[in-house]
């Protein structure tokens, strides 16, 4: 199991536990489309190399579950105010818990 203290940037690719399909990160802190399922996901990814196919082809998933990282994607300064301001979200949701 790998270490990376930071939230991936978009773009960065990874396999997850047990997976042969890379995923692309696409975005953060999604829910199920599923209505019985209340959990907020840290991530959401599409195959890589496909790209985005479709709503249902788009997986959600927890960092936790990341095995290994392929590739990271752009760092800036816009991505470092984001993760400030996803970990602050985070942060709150976790305190409500």
């Amino acid at each position: 199991m790998f270490s990376y203290d930071r939230v991936l940037p978009i773009g960065s690719v990874v396999l997850l536990e047990g997976a042969e399909q890379r995923l692309m990160i696409l975005g953060y802190q999604r829910k199920s489309a599923d209505p019985s399922d209340e959990m907020i996901y840290d991530y959401c990814g599409c195959p890589y190399p496909q790209g985005y196919l479709s709503p249902e082809k788009t997986a959600i998933f927890n960092h936790d579950r990341i095995d290994r990282i392929i590739s990271i994607g752009l760092q800036n300064e816009t991505y470092d105010r984001l993760v400030s301001k996803l970990r602050e979200i985070i942060e709150e949701r976790e305190n409500k818990e």
